[in-house]
């Protein structure tokens, strides 16, 4: 009987936790920690890697809860993948990619918004991570190409080093936030994300136009940093130089995803390139942006390079 009771407020709380219940998956993570902990232990052994496995599971779970199709089982599932995390940082100790074999497919950009519509109070902790550290746990949890420890180095300007430990104090952070959350809601992620999709998707169109500098005018600092480079290059020249210059090219961008928050946004793009000249940039781009009052104050654009990531 007992385990029928245990079973039964499993999938309860895993329900509400799929409907939106932060409070919900809190309890629920509380009620497997030790049992998540136990299967990092015995794989892992004793040491500071345990901590952040588990950690980062917690991340996993806040992100695919929709994904358990059984929410009596989401026991297993979360050992599972405490599991696999350990077995992939056990193959590679310097990178660590979160995937569990029981989920669904990568979802869509479309399908991402919709999840960030049910777990908008994912963001109001991560709105009260410091910019540095927030913009390395957009990057890792909820970019597409720009995921592994090495990509966020370089993307970021910053050493590996540096990249660990920020995601490492905003793990902990996340994960006592969502221990201490209550049912209030932060709701507007879904629509911060959407807002954030459409003026790329009219920059974009509008460069494409020919009007990027009327877009720069209106949406941009005047004393915008170009970051990446010896010494930031500051203002819109620069910019509006090197966007009509591959527009003259031939080459355009397709958004492809979309990460927002106040204060940073993070757009990734495909670079398409001309028939006749395939190689003339990079397949993806990544522009990393703090915005004050809504107008880009800095932006680092980052060209991942075509690489097989190891898990």
């Amino acid at each position: 009987m007992r385990e029928m009771v245990a079973e039964g407020a499993d999938s309860d709380l895993t329900l509400r936790a799929q409907a939106g219940d932060a409070g919900a998956l809190g309890l629920l993570l509380e009620r497997h920690r030790a049992g998540m902990r136990a299967v990092a232990l015995a794989l892992l052994g004793h040491g500071p890697d345990i901590d952040d496995v588990v950690q980062d599971a917690v991340l996993v779970a806040l992100r695919r809860i929709s994904d358990v199709r059984d929410p009596a089982a989401v026991g297993p599932w979360l050992r599972m993948i405490v599991r696999n995390a350990c077995r992939a940082r056990l193959r590679a100790p310097y990178e660590l990619e979160l995937l569990d074999q029981h989920t669904a497919p990568d979802p869509t950009p479309e399908q991402i918004l919709e999840k960030h519509a049910l777990q908008d109070w994912v963001w109001r902790a991560i709105e009260d991570l410091p910019p540095p550290t927030r913009m390395v746990v957009m990057l890792r949890h909820f970019s597409t190409n720009v995921t592994s420890y090495q990509r966020i180095a370089q993307a970021c300007g910053v050493p590996v080093g540096t990249v660990r430990s920020r995601l490492s104090n905003g793990r902990a952070a996340l994960a006592e936030a969502l221990r201490a959350t209550t049912d209030s809601a932060y709701g507007d992620a879904a629509a911060l994300t959407e807002a954030s999709r459409r003026e790329g998707l009219e920059t974009l169109a509008e460069a494409e136009r020919g009007r990027f500098a009327k877009v720069l005018a209106e949406r941009w600092s005047p004393t915008v940093a170009l970051l990446g480079y010896d010494q930031p290059i500051i203002g819109h020249d620069f910019l509006l130089r090197g966007m009509e210059g591959d527009l003259e090219a031939g080459v355009r961008q397709r958004l492809r995803n979309v990460v927002a928050s106040r204060g940073i946004v993070i757009w990734e793009t495909d670079l398409l390139n001309p028939p006749d000249n395939p190689d003339h940039c990079p397949p993806e781009s990544s522009w990393l942006m703090t915005l004050k009052q809504g107008r880009v104050q800095s932006l680092r654009l980052f060209h991942p390079a075509r690489v097989i990531q190891i898990a």
